[in-house]
């Protein structure tokens, strides 16, 4: 079974996600959110090559996957698959990105 690993970043920013989404009432839609990002993040490990990929990020290649408006940022060739940031789609992913992994 393919594996994944959250930078500290990565479960900041689930935690954000998961309190901004408590804060406006549903604790239920949290949950499915939340499981629908470990959903993606586990069958991504199982095929990293499924993202968008994003050399302007970083030195290395990023790929991104979305999820509902959400955005999974990893680095497709590590082992275990290493979840840079979860990021909504409207923010600056790219200034963000840099702040966990800069170029």
């Amino acid at each position: 079974m393919a594996r994944y690993a959250l930078t500290p970043a990565a479960k900041s920013d689930l935690a954000e996600i998961r309190k901004y989404i408590v804060e406006r009432g549903s604790a239920a839609v949290a949950q499915r959110v939340r499981r629908r990002l470990q959903t993606a993040m586990k069958k991504l490990a199982e095929m990293p090559g499924m993202g968008h990929r994003r050399d302007d990020l970083a030195t290395e290649s990023l790929r991104i996957w979305p999820v509902y408006s959400y955005l999974i940022i990893y680095r497709p060739e590590t082992n275990p698959l290493q979840v840079i940031r979860v990021l909504h789609g409207a923010r600056d992913v790219e200034t963000l990105s840099a702040t966990a992994n800069p170029k």
